[in-house]
């Protein structure tokens, strides 16, 4: 099927999606992971996506504990404290202090897993979808995904910049190695107890840093989220609404659109929502696009690896974007998620053996607005969203005629 005429009417598109980030940015409840203001959000566009056609539309709750994704902070820096009290007396102990806590930065942060999510309130999250059938049998299925709900603002990034953020992250790190490394020095007896002495108290400097670190989100500020990420949701959804309004239907192509919450909290609706579905698309070539922060028109990227760089996403799903943006002329670049760069939800896609890929137009030493307070409705950029979405209906004409299946 050849899709032109949509793609022509981008600008309409995007103008669209920014009247319906505005709406839920200006009249819903903040939407931090688990919260009222994320279900308003799921159920606000479930009702939009019967609107559009969609023949299976659903919302549904899961378990989650979404302080734990930057609550781990808190048990390394008091590891890290601890650490550097015992150096002084069992360097032994100083050790086993900075191994742990490290361990459980990678483990929590680096890999999502839930290390201590047991210790911090349980809530419930909520993921939306729906899925327009074709009119002949089902032969391929493409979904478009983006989470609803909003980041706790980083205050040290709203009052210092990305590279005063960045220098204090960078600043903790090398002194949790520095501690470790002279632990293990003073522990082999290669110094004198002086020496040791004196490379302890110069681990004082790193302490300040530290203790910022119990300070680096704000659980109590949530952000409007429009960039990050209502415009990844409102790129499946605006395609929905576009498809309606043309009076297109598609012969063997299912679309589907997945709002998957609590990303922010470490993908955990994206996880759900795999562990209670991924079953079901087995049944044909299914395809999974997965936008985040659609908002700088110079970094549309398609991330070939993804959580930190750890986890490896579909060659296909991926190349059929970049090609679809060169058949457009849209200026795409090949990347990744880069360590310490956190994940989108194409990663939880990807590990639950699922075929997708992440979408971003972000630089990734990140912008003012990212996770701060800044990130509102006029931080958003319609050309960004246009061409985005422009691709994004270039990839569906070219899956439903077939291409890379």
């Amino acid at each position: 099927m050849n899709l032109q005429k949509i793609i022509d009417k981008k600008d309409l598109a995007a103008q669209y999606m920014i009247d319906e980030i505005t709406h839920i940015c200006t009249k819903f409840e903040k939407r931090d992971p688990g919260s009222v203001g994320e279900k308003q959000a799921c159920d606000y566009a479930a009702e939009q996506m019967k609107d559009y056609g969609c023949d299976r539309v659903y919302v549904e709750g899961f378990k989650e504990n979404p302080g734990s994704f930057f609550g781990w902070i808190y048990f390394t820096i008091t590891l890290c404290f601890m650490a550097f009290v015992s150096y002084f007396f069992i360097p032994a102990l100083s050790i086993v202090f900075i191994a742990l806590g490290l361990l459980l930065c990678v483990l929590q942060f680096g890999l999502y897993k839930k290390i201590v999510d047991k210790f911090f309130k349980e809530k419930t999250g909520h993921n939306a979808a729906g899925f327009k059938k074709p009119t002949g049998e089902v032969k391929r299925r493409i979904i478009f995904n983006g989470h609803p709900d909003a980041a706790w603002e980083w205050p040290f990034k709203y009052k210092f910049t990305y590279l005063g953020f960045d220098i204090h992250m960078l600043t903790c790190f090398i002194g949790a190695f520095y501690l470790l490394a002279i632990s293990i020095v003073r522990l082999t007896g290669a110094i004198s107890d002086d020496l040791a002495r004196t490379l302890g108290l110069i681990a004082l400097v790193f302490v300040p840093f530290w203790f910022g670190l119990y300070f680096m989100w704000n659980s109590k500020r949530v952000v409007d989220g429009a960039n990050d990420n209502l415009t990844g949701c409102y790129i499946g959804m605006a395609i929905l609404k576009m498809l309606k309004d043309e009076g297109i239907e598609f012969e063997n192509t299912e679309v589907g659109v997945i709002l998957s919450g609590s990303e922010e909290a470490g993908l955990r609706g994206a996880k759900a929502w795999c562990e209670a579905h991924k079953d079901e698309f087995n049944d044909v070539p299914t395809f999974i696009y997965s936008y985040d922060t659609i908002a700088q028109s110079e970094h549309l990227s398609i991330n070939y690896r993804d959580l930190n760089g750890t986890v490896k996403v579909d060659k296909d799903v991926s190349d059929l974007f970049y090609e679809a943006c060169q058949e457009l002329d849209i200026p795409c670049g090949k990347g990744m998620v880069p360590p310490l760069g956190g994940a989108t939800d194409s990663a939880a896609f990807a590990q639950a053996g699922m075929r997708a890929t992440g979408i971003t137009a972000l630089n990734h030493a990140l912008p003012d607005f990212y996770h701060t307070r800044l990130d509102t409705p006029e931080a958003l950029n319609k050309s960004c969203l246009a061409d985005c979405f422009a691709a994004s209906v270039k990839v569906l004409e070219m899956f439903d005629n077939g291409a890379k299946q």
